[in-house]
């Protein structure tokens, strides 16, 4: 009994070593902040981006582990929804204008000239994909 309990917290902590350091690796290798932090223009305030990235980890890690309840209004909720999309949106925005993905694709397709368009259809593609998910699958 105590060897498997034993197992259990060994490859728990394992992967979220695991996990930690591919987290870590993508922040800073990638300059993921640095680069957000340029996009916005808001360099005066990495700071504020590195602790929202610390403490974000840090209360997502929590949350999970207790599984709190909330009773929050409709209207708070759809804000809270908004801004987790939008910081998702951020990250996968700079995640890409680091590696330059659009960029290479736009080339490999031929549409060198187009890459606004290319740009707007994923965008829009992501929002009425969401919103389909939403309003059909979601009870």
């Amino acid at each position: 009994m105590i060897i498997n309990i034993l197992f259990v917290i060994f490859v728990g902590m394992a992967w979220g070593i695991t996990v930690g350091a591919g987290y870590v690796a993508f922040l800073t290798v990638f300059g993921i902040i640095p680069r957000l932090t340029q996009l916005t223009k808001t360099v005066s305030k990495i700071h504020a981006y590195e602790w929202a990235a610390v403490l974000g980890a840090f209360v997502g890690t929590i949350a999970f582990l207790q599984q709190p309840t909330f009773s929050l209004p409709a209207v708070l909720l759809t804000v809270l929804g908004l801004a987790d999309g939008i910081y998702v949106g951020m990250i996968a925005a700079a995640l890409t204008e680091v590696l330059d993905v659009f960029p290479l694709l736009a080339k490999r397709i031929g549409i060198d000239d187009r890459l606004l368009v290319l740009m707007m259809a994923l965008v829009f593609g992501k929002i009425f994909g969401s919103l389909f998910h939403w309003m059909y699958f979601v009870p």
